[in-house]
């Protein structure tokens, strides 16, 4: 029989109120960034008057990786005048398999901490074959990126949560990727998207979601497991069907490192200061 006493009673609550609180904190001095992506169809307009509009939204990192036709040097340069950093950039699946060397420098050149590739190539189905080549390619580049002090993420799209001995392809790629050398980055809306919960999916690989995308899902968006949606259905992150509030008060518990808005729709000018709106409301509670 268990015998509360005064003294558990005071013990449990202050446990309680210390997870909560530290909890809260970690929220409240969570770093929000930007996938460039977001800004694809305005930022080459104009380089230097996008970036500067960025900054002054208060986002300080970004997942980006390509220069918009600008020298390298003129880039890095636009980047530190706007106080902004790249954190991560992107790799193409065939790249890091033949030319990890070359991502490795690329990473480098913009001070990139992340390499992440967002795409497995396969056709029609994705099967428990491409599942296996993609675990060996993530830990061999990996591996590499890892001795130049570079991490490697693979951002899924939906296709590896079909079923696989009593779990999902994405169990395997889980438990098949070498921790030390390959993780993951969670899109919200992608792990949404094909019926599965971001939250039980972040309790279940503590440590292994080590960035994260913020997008939020049109309530009634139909879902599917082929990596493919509207991007109009891309709608202000909390209103939405995703959970984003719910998402962010686990992340910080589950590892997550950085976190960038990615919103594909075309009203992303608009939306993602009332994003930044909602987040800060979040970190304010």
């Amino acid at each position: 029989m268990l015998c509360l006493t005064r003294k558990n009673i005071l013990s449990s609550l202050v446990l309680t109120i210390g997870f909560w609180a530290g909890s809260s904190t970690a929220l409240a001095q969570t770093e929000i960034g930007l996938q460039l992506y977001t800004f694809r169809k305005e930022i080459p307009k104009d380089v230097p008057g996008m970036l500067q509009k960025i900054s002054s939204m208060g986002i300080r990192e970004l997942e980006g990786g390509g220069t918009y036709g600008l020298p390298v040097d003129s880039f890095k340069a636009l980047l530190k005048k706007n106080n902004l950093k790249i954190v991560c950039i992107g790799a193409g699946f065939n790249e890091l398999d033949s030319n990890t060397q070359a991502i490795v420098d690329r990473a480098k050149t913009f001070g990139a901490s992340y390499v992440t590739c967002t795409w497995i190539p396969h056709e029609k189905e994705f099967t428990i074959d491409h599942a296996k080549r993609a675990a060996a390619v993530f830990n061999k580049a990996g591996q590499l990126l890892k001795e130049n002090g570079i991490s490697l993420v693979y951002h899924p799209h939906g296709y590896e949560f079909g079923a696989y001995e009593g779990g999902t392809l994405f169990d395997y790629l889980a438990k098949n990727m070498n921790q030390a050398y390959a993780n993951f980055e969670m899109d919200v809306f992608w792990v949404k998207h094909p019926g599965q919960d971001p939250v039980a999916l972040l309790k279940k690989y503590p440590n292994r979601f080590l960035l994260m995308h913020l997008k939020d899902r049109k309530p009634g968006t139909p879902g599917n497991q082929e990596g493919k949606a509207d991007v109009e259905s891309n709608v202000v992150l909390g209103s939405g069907d995703v959970g984003i509030a719910d998402i962010m008060r686990e992340a910080p518990k589950a590892g997550v490192k950085h976190y960038f808005i990615e919103d594909e729709s075309s009203r992303s000018l608009q939306q993602v200061p009332q994003s930044l709106e909602f987040l800060k409301g979040l970190q304010r509670k």
